[in-house]
C-alpha cells in the first residue's frame, strides 16, 4: 500500500511540476519571444511614451476630436465586465439610447434632410408643452422618478444644487415628508420629483445645467444655472420630443452607436460607426487646426478605411476599427485637441 502511495506521490509531483511549471514556462517564451506586444496585453503608447490603453479594452472618449466607443454598461471599468441586461420595455433603456441619438440626429426627408433635429428640440422643449400640456421638465420628472434620481446622484453638485433648493423651499419639502412619513430626513435624490416640479413652474422652458465661466483668475468654474438650449436638452428630452413628432422621419444610426456589447469592453466600432461620428470629429480637428473641414473630412475618411478590418481576413462579417488605435493616430497627426 505503502509503495502505491508512493507511486501517486511522486505521478502527483510530476505532474504538478509539468503543468503548473515546464508547460506555462513554454507559453511564456513563446509569447514573449514570438508575440510580445498581444502576450503583453496589447498595451499601447502616447505621443509622450507613457501606455495610454489596450486595444483590447475600450475607454470612453469625450471630447469631440475623438471617435466615441460603444456605450458601456460598466463604465469601460474591466474589473467588473458585463451588459445591461436591460429588457426593450424598459424606459432606463429607451432613455440611454434616446440620450445618445438626441444630439446626432438628423432629418432623412423635406426640407430639412441631413440637418440635425438637435436644434428644434431646443425649440420645442421652450416652448414649454408636451402632449399639449405645459411645464415639460415636471412631466419628465413625475413620469420617471428614477431618471429624475439619476440626474440628482450624477453630480455633487446636482445634489447641492437640490439641498440649497430645499432649504429656500421648506413648505415643499414638509409636504413630501407628510407624504412618505417613513423618510422624516429625505437625501436630495428623495426630493428630485417636487424639486423639478417647482423648477418648471419658476423656470418654464428652462432646465438646470452645468455652465461655464471664468473667475477672477481666469479659471473655469462651474455652476448649476437654468438653460433652455445645450446637449442636456437635446439628449434627456429627445424622447419626449420623439412622443411628440412620432410622423418625422429620421436617419437611421448604426446600431453598435447606441447598444453595448456583452462585455461592456468592446474596443472596436463598426466603420459605419465611424463614419456616421466622422462630420463630428473631422469639424473639430478643422477648427483647432485652422484649416479646410472638408479637407480633412477627407483624411480622417481615408484614415478610417486605410485601418479598417473584417474577419478572417475580410471574407466575413463588418468591417471594424479600433477606437484607441483611431484616436491614437488622430493625436499622432493633428497634435494635442483645443
Amino acid at each position: 500500500m505503502l509503495r502505491n502511495i508512493s507511486k501517486s506521490l511522486w505521478l502527483l509531483g510530476l505532474a504538478v511540476v509539468i503543468v503548473c511549471g515546464i508547460y506555462p514556462g513554454i507559453l511564456w517564451v513563446i509569447g514573449q519571444t514570438a508575440f510580445p506586444f498581444q502576450a503583453n496585453g496589447s498595451v499601447v503608447k502616447g505621443p509622450d511614451g507613457k501606455a495610454v490603453g489596450s486595444l483590447l479594452i475600450a475607454q470612453p472618449f469625450t471630447k469631440d476630436e475623438y471617435f466615441q466607443p460603444r456605450p458601456s454598461a460598466v463604465s469601460y471599468d474591466a474589473s467588473s465586465s458585463g451588459s445591461s441586461g436591460l429588457g426593450a420595455a424598459n424606459y432606463v433603456l429607451r432613455d440611454r439610447v434616446a440620450r445618445a441619438i438626441g444630439p446626432i440626429a438628423t432629418y432623412a426627408g423635406g426640407p430639412k434632410s441631413g440637418q440635425l433635429v438637435a436644434p428644434d428640440v431646443e425649440a420645442w422643449f421652450q416652448a414649454n408643452r408636451f402632449g399639449g400640456q405645459p411645464h415639460i421638465v415636471a412631466q419628465w420628472a413625475n413620469a420617471h422618478n428614477s431618471l429624475a434620481q439619476a440626474w440628482v446622484n450624477a453630480d455633487p453638485s446636482h445634489a447641492a444644487y437640490v439641498d440649497a433648493w430645499s432649504k429656500q423651499h421648506p413648505a415643499d419639502v414638509k409636504q413630501w415628508i407628510a407624504a412618505n412619513p417613513g423618510t422624516p430626513q429625505p437625501k436630495a435624490a428623495d426630493l428630485a420629483v417636487p424639486f423639478f416640479t417647482s423648477f418648471s413652474a419658476a423656470n418654464p422652458g428652462r432646465f438646470p445645467s452645468a455652465v461655464t465661466h471664468k473667475d477672477a483668475n481666469g479659471k473655469d468654474v462651474s455652476t448649476i444655472e437654468p438653460v433652455s438650449t445645450g446637449s442636456d436638452i437635446q439628449s434627456i428630452f429627445f424622447d419626449m420630443w420623439r412622443q411628440d413628432h412620432p410622423d418625422v422621419a429620421l436617419q437611421n444610426v448604426p446600431g453598435d452607436l447606441v447598444t453595448t456589447s456583452a462585455s461592456g469592453l468592446d474596443p472596436d466600432i463598426t466603420l459605419a460607426n465611424a463614419m456616421f461620428q466622422l462630420d463630428r470629429v473631422a469639424g473639430a480637428w478643422a477648427k483647432d487646426t485652422k484649416r479646410d473641414p472638408a479637407q480633412v473630412r477627407a483624411e480622417i475618411g481615408a484614415m478610417l478605411h486605410d485601418m479598417a478590418h473584417a474577419p478572417l481576413g475580410g471574407l466575413v462579417g463588418e468591417p471594424f476599427v479600433n477606437v484607441l488605435r483611431v484616436n491614437l493616430e488622430l493625436r499622432r497627426r493633428y497634435g494635442m485637441p483645443a
